[in-house]
């Protein structure tokens, strides 16, 4: 039926039920009687309205506490409808707030920042990402105008000039930000913080790797270069001199052939195509070649001792052999004549350990941080005179991240050095 009768009718039906009351009273009393009853009625009836009407507007004023009135004739109706506006609006409203708290947990989570601000700047919200970035503080800062708050003059220029097309790269606390603002709605407008820090020195790693495995290899191409032009130019040069070439090539080629070993290992450490096939690996065998390996090394330059107090262990004998022979290698290399290497493996509370103590040259405490970057060289000249590739450390460094290992580092400039990796 239609809505307006479904309102319609019932009243009509009472103006017609005051109307016989009224006739009713008239026809056994007098007229005056009958007129008296009506506005008597109808008084009662306006007086209900009204009521209901005060009702209303109190329920209006306050909908969320006060409680709706349950209403009599079209009234009932009238409350039963906003009864279930109200509580579809409400479900609403809960839905609303449910995917709020969701969004901003979900833009907490993320690495990027985000900043929320209305169409001239003003903060409303951001995630701690963009806190970090930026140096804001949510509570303090809110309602403030964000370029107040970035006193950066590139990104106080990319603002002004509104050119939001393109991305705005800053450095900013000590980063490096890609910033952008994406207009939205009417009057809001997102501001996307991304940390490009550690991308740029991953590609800054990327561009000296290149650059330093080019010269390593260049070095002695142009040593065995030069050394065949001198041959094919003098024919005739004497046995001595031949002879001394060619050995002087052999070295060459065999430090090439080192530093692409060394290179191809490293890619197969880094590489999710050989994952690591743990084995029970017995230590006390591997710790007699890894010390075998140093006192060849050594040719009986250093005194070389070892102690295996510890267990064995899983995971790959071949990996661990690589990384435990660098750090022995290396303390031969860097320690002089006559002194003292110590090889152990343990128990500890933190952990199986491999140490290697040596009495050797020592390493100053600004360069150990950067020991495991590839290539990186504490003396250039020293270390291409003791034949090493620059990629030993990295290689260990990979091979103990496979082995959930960690090295540490204890060196004093003159004193000796102590490599330890623990193993949890």
């Amino acid at each position: 039926m239609n809505p307006k009768l479904l309102f319609w009718v019932p009243a009509l039906l009472r103006v017609a039920l005051v109307c016989a009351l009224g006739g009713l009273v008239a026809w056994f009393s007098s007229p005056l009687y009958g007129l008296g009853a009506m506005l008597l009625a109808l008084g009662v009836f306006l007086l209900t309205q009204l009521h209901y009407l005060y009702a209303l507007g109190q329920w209006l004023d306050d909908p969320a506490s006060a409680r709706l009135p349950d209403g009599w004739g079209a009234w009932t109706g009238i409350f039963a409808r906003l009864y279930r506006l109200r509580r579809e609006d409400e479900r609403n409203q809960a839905e609303l707030t449910e995917w709020l708290t969701r969004f901003r947990q979900a833009m907490r989570l993320l690495p990027d920042g985000v900043a929320i601000m209305d169409d001239v700047l003003f903060l409303e919200w951001c995630n701690p990402a963009a806190e970090r970035h930026l140096g804001l503080t949510l509570e303090k800062d809110k309602g403030m105008r964000v370029t107040n708050l970035v006193r950066h003059p590139d990104f106080i220029d990319y603002v002004i000039l509104g050119r939001y097309e393109q991305p705005l790269t800053i450095g900013l606390r000590g980063r490096k930000l890609i910033v952008q603002i994406i207009p939205f709605e009417n009057r809001r407008q997102i501001l996307v913080t991304h940390d490009a820090t550690e991308t740029e020195r991953i590609e800054e790693m990327r561009r000296d790797f290149i650059a330093n495995a080019s010269h390593e290899l260049r070095t002695p191409l142009t040593v065995i270069a030069g050394f065949l032009e001198i041959a094919s130019a003098d024919p005739e040069m004497d046995q001595a001199t031949r002879l001394s070439h060619l050995r002087l090539m052999t070295e060459q080629a065999h430090r090439m052939q080192r530093l692409i070993e060394d290179m191809l290992t490293l890619s197969r450490l880094e590489s999710i195509d050989y994952p690591l096939r743990p084995e029970q690996v017995h230590m006390t065998d591997l710790l007699e070649g890894v010390v075998a390996e140093a006192r060849a090394l050594s040719n009986g330059k250093h005194e070389i001792s070892a102690s295996v107090e510890g267990p064995d262990m899983m995971g790959s004998a071949e990996e661990l052999r690589s990384a435990f022979a660098n750090l022995a290698s290396n303390a031969v290399r860097y320690t002089p004549p006559g002194g003292k290497i110590h090889i152990s493996w343990k128990d500890t509370p933190e952990g199986l350990r491999y140490a290697v103590t040596d009495s050797g040259i020592g390493i100053e405490q600004k360069h150990i941080a950067r020991l495991t970057e590839r290539f990186y060289r504490v003396d250039k000249s020293r270390s291409r005179e003791t034949q090493g590739t620059g990629l030993g450390l990295a290689i260990v460094k990979h091979v103990l991240l496979r082995h959930n290992g960690a090295l540490s580092i204890s060196s004093e400039p003159g004193q000796g050095s102590t490599f330890s990796a623990t193993f949890k």
